[in-house]
This record gives C-alpha cells, sequence and structure tokens, in this order.
C-alpha cells in the first residue's frame, strides 16, 4: 500500500463511537432533520425519487454555494462528498509526481498523507504557539522554491482555532505569486467564528487559488456528506473530471436538504446556533482548564469547533488519550495526530452538560493517577 494510514481520522473511527464522552467531536452538535425543515420540506423529501442526482451538484445548490463567495458563479463549484474528499481531488487535479507542497502546521493531516502518495515533497511551515499560533511567515518564504507548487492551508485552522489577518493572507499570496504557485485553503470552519464576523475567503485575492468548504463542521450537518470545491472555471472542470472516478456524486437528498441550508436566513440561523453554543461551552471549558493552575496551557481559539491545549504532566499524549479511554470511556485526540507530543485537543461544539460529564470523567482519572484534586 503506497499511501500512509490517516492517523488522525483512523483513530477517530475507531474510538469515537466506543465510549461514554467523545470530548474530541471536531465540529457541532448535528442537528435532526425535524430540527432543520419544515414539514412541507420533510414531505418533500419523504417523496423524493432515489435516484442520481448531477454529479457536479444540482444547479440550486451551487449556485447558494457560489453565492457565499466574491465573483464567482455556479461553474466555479464542484459538489463533492465532504470536504475531505474535496481536498482528495484537489491534490490530484493540481499535483503532479515531485512537486513540492508547503502545508501549515498544526494541521488537519490528510493534504499531507495524499502528498506523500502522490510522490510529492511535503514541507511544513509553522503555526508557532509562542506567538499565539501566528503563522511564521519568514519561515514560509524560505521554503518555498520554484517547485513549490502548492502552499496547503486550514483558515481557520484546525486544531488552533487560528484565523489568519486580511495581511496575513496578502502575504501568503504575495509569496505563492513570486513562484507562481497555487494557494489552496481548507476553508470549512469558515462561518464558525466567535465573534459572528465571517471572516474573508482567499477567493479572489490571486488567480491560482482554490478552497474547500462543507457542511460538516460550521454548519453541524456531517450526516449529509457535502462539500465542495471554489476555483477557477477552467479548474473546476478538470476536477469534476477526478470527480468522475472517485464518488462521481453526492446523495440527492443531501444535494436538496444542503440547498435548503445554505438560504440565507437558514444559513444565519444556523451558524447563529452554533456560535452561541461555541461560546458559551468555551467559557465554561476555559473555567475548568484553569481549575488546575499552570497544569494546562491554551491560547482561546478565534473560530472553530475545538480547543487545542498544552499539558504539564509526565505522559506521551497518545498514551494520556488511551489511559482516559480505556479507564473512564472518554476519548480526546491525542496531540502527536498533529506530531505534536504534550497536547490533546477537545471539542467544544457538543452540548454543555455532556462536555461537563465527561470533564468530570477526566477530573476523576486525574486524581487517581497523578494525585489532583
Amino acid at each position: 500500500m503506497n499511501i500512509p494510514i490517516f492517523e488522525l481520522e483512523r483513530v477517530q473511527s475507531l474510538f469515537e463511537n466506543t465510549v461514554d464522552y467523545n470530548l474530541t467531536e471536531s465540529g457541532f452538535h448535528p442537528y435532526t432533520l425535524n430540527e432543520l425543515l419544515e414539514q412541507d420540506q420533510i414531505d418533500t423529501l419523504t417523496n423524493t425519487v432515489l435516484g442520481y442526482g448531477q454529479t457536479n451538484g444540482s444547479i440550486p445548490l451551487r449556485k447558494r454555494i457560489s453565492a457565499m463567495y466574491n465573483g464567482v458563479n455556479e461553474e466555479n463549484v464542484l459538489v463533492t462528498n465532504g470536504s475531505s474528499e474535496a481536498n482528495f481531488i484537489a491534490c490530484h487535479t493540481l499535483l503532479e509526481k515531485g512537486d513540492e507542497v508547503v502545508m501549515m502546521v498544526p494541521n488537519y493531516m490528510q493534504i499531507w498523507g495524499i502528498a506523500e502518495e502522490m510522490g510529492c515533497v511535503p514541507k511544513a511551515f509553522h503555526l508557532r504557539e509562542e506567538n499565539k499560533w501566528r503563522p511564521d511567515i519568514e519561515e514560509l518564504k524560505t521554503l518555498v522554491t520554484s517547485k513549490t507548487k502548492m502552499i496547503a492551508l486550514c483558515n481557520p485552522n484546525n486544531p488552533t482555532g487560528y484565523t489568519l489577518s486580511s495581511e496575513e493572507m496578502q502575504e501568503i499570496v504575495t509569496i505563492a505569486k513570486r513562484v507562481d504557485s497555487w494557494v489552496y485553503c481548507d476553508e470549512v470552519y469558515r462561518g464558525a467564528e466567535l465573534n459572528g464576523e465571517i471572516i474573508e475567503s482567499f477567493i479572489g485575492m490571486y488567480d491560482k487559488v482554490m478552497v474547500n468548504g462543507g457542511l460538516s463542521k460550521a454548519y453541524a450537518l456531517p450526516g449529509l456528506r457535502l462539500g465542495w470545491l471554489i476555483g477557477p472555471e477552467t479548474l473546476i472542470a478538470d476536477t469534476w473530471a477526478y470527480h468522475d472516478y472517485t464518488s462521481i456524486t453526492a446523495g440527492i437528498m443531501s444535494h436538496y436538504i444542503g440547498e435548503i441550508a445554505l438560504r440565507p436566513e437558514k444559513r444565519k440561523e444556523i451558524l447563529t446556533r452554533n456560535r452561541t453554543m461555541l461560546n458559551e461551552n468555551l467559557k465554561v471549558v476555559k473555567q475548568w482548564l484553569d481549575q488546575y493552575g499552570d497544569l494546562f496551557e491554551y491560547v482561546p481559539p478565534k473560530s472553530g469547533g475545538m480547543l487545542f491545549i498544552k499539558y504539564n504532566l509526565d505522559i506521551n499524549s497518545t498514551e494520556l488519550a488511551e489511559w482516559l479511554r480505556t479507564e473512564k470511556s472518554v476519548f480526546i485526540l491525542a496531540g502527536d495526530c498533529y506530531g505534536m507530543d504534550h497536547h490533546f485537543r477537545i471539542g467544544i461544539g457538543e452540548r454543555k452538560e455532556y462536555i461537563l460529564a465527561g470533564l468530570e470523567r477526566v477530573k476523576q482519572a486525574l486524581k487517581e493517577r497523578f494525585n489532583l484534586s
């Protein structure tokens, strides 16, 4: 097998459904159809013929998606089965063997594995914890060469919740232009900003930009498996050709529900619900962490559904996560999945009472093993 195991996804898949408390969910508590849809919409859904839809995405859905970006229309949109498929298709469209990919880390590490599988050369530039997770732009400048085909970003960032400033975005674009590199940005957390102000997309900043998005994170609809790519029309036509070889199409019911979710008033309702949950949960999780003094260190996220935490205990992060899972039936994601030991990720987009109950189990475990109260 030429592709490495995607450790982050594999660990989550193995354990997130086998514990009493999954504290590492990276999105928000999902909607039910009854919560999301009106009765007439449910009636329409139940009478939908379960055939194939338009393989690049229904026209109404692609119009809704394109309306969220400046200067594009439905021909700039490819609908995919989640943003993970979008990442896979984007890499196979933009990259060839031997190309360099300079990637922001920490990050959702899927693109790193895809690049290795394709025979590309991934190189890391870092968000610096000591600088409140700001990107090391000087490091990026040293890493980008004439062989760099893609600068891969995640904004808002998974797992830190950092959002790039307009100045940082422009600096990255300027660096890409110098070597005629693509800027590819995972924007799946766009819409989950704590302050309620949706950050700008990279779309429109440069003619060699492609971004992804989806309904799994900021929109709390992971079960739809609905994602998308936005880019130049000719490039999106090329991605559609790869899509024909992967999943062919997203489900017709997902097309229908996704278009409803992205209608302006419904979209506002969904994002407001999730941001409210995020702000309330961040407050109580910070209170829980702060009771331990300097045991835990963190930079509060600006966006997204998670908190990335550094801990000061003499135990490896994978060992810590395994111990909590087996002894207390609580799942956290080890920092090792991001190449950062002595860190862990917890989700703060779940129901508040669920998070607090899980943290109470963690408190019991810390008392038993480390004599911490």
